[in-house]
């Protein structure tokens, strides 16, 4: 069974653009959890225009799933966050501090040393750490170099597709997924999936671990209700 692990940074959103306390991140987080999601994702960034740093140290203490936090290593504060709140996964993600959202993996080659030095420091701290790379040969071998338990998959470029070619969408993340598993990595995958793409990405890639889904969840949600999309999702993964 593939985990679905809900990425909360658009509630985080909706509630920082009135001010106050609702929606409440950590009573989202509570729901999602009692409706069957099985990890929650936060993307903290510098700018704290969605999750505030302080809201990983208030979701650390009530999360009994899966704690998954992505970002960018390069920033110390990032690191310090993690260190001090030790989640169940860090996902590594070389977004720019100017990105709307996350726009590339990254190229484990010219960054082999730096990961490699990150991912030791989570792991030190008994984080499993997942790095973020495009479905690329050299770029999946680059990571597995680094030391990463996992590598996420970044599924753009599969759902911009998917209506247009769906088989050949998703050619390079089969031979992606393998190439991975051959190396010893686990599979996560993540953005943009939805409802509409979901079942065919996991049906063909195999040993598919974990995705991390927010955005398309939340807009769901808005129109079915959390609980019952929650329970959409996790039935595509079945």
């Amino acid at each position: 069974m593939t985990k679905l692990s809900v990425n909360i940074n658009k509630i985080a959103t909706l509630r920082n653009s009135r001010g106050g306390n609702q929606p409440n991140v950590v009573q989202v987080a509570i729901d999602c959890e009692n409706f069957g999601a099985e990890g929650i994702t936060v993307h903290p960034r510098p700018d704290e225009r969605h999750i505030r740093y302080r809201d990983v140290y208030d979701l650390k203490e009530i999360i009994t799933t899966e704690f998954n936090i992505e970002g960018n290593p390069t920033e110390k504060k990032f690191i310090d966050l993690v260190l001090a709140n030790k989640p169940t996964q860090v996902t590594l993600v070389p977004d720019a501090l100017n990105a709307v959202t996350s726009n590339a993996g990254w190229d484990t080659i010219k960054h082999r040393n730096l990961l490699k030095d990150l991912v030791a420091t989570f792991k030190s701290v008994g984080c499993r750490v997942s790095v973020f790379v495009d479905p690329i040969e050299k770029m999946i071998e680059g990571a597995a170099e680094t030391g990463t338990d996992r590598i996420e998959l970044y599924t753009e470029s599969y759902a911009h597709n998917y209506f247009k070619n769906k088989a050949e969408a998703i050619n390079d993340y089969i031979h992606a997924a393998k190439i991975a598993q051959n190396m010893g990595l686990g599979v996560n995958a993540g953005h943009d999936l939805s409802l509409d793409n979901l079942r065919y990405f996991k049906e063909n890639i195999p040993n598919l671990l974990e995705v991390s889904i927010g955005h398309a969840l939340i807009c769901d949600a808005l129109y079915l209700g959390l609980e019952n999309t929650i329970q959409l999702y996790l039935r595509e993964l079945e």
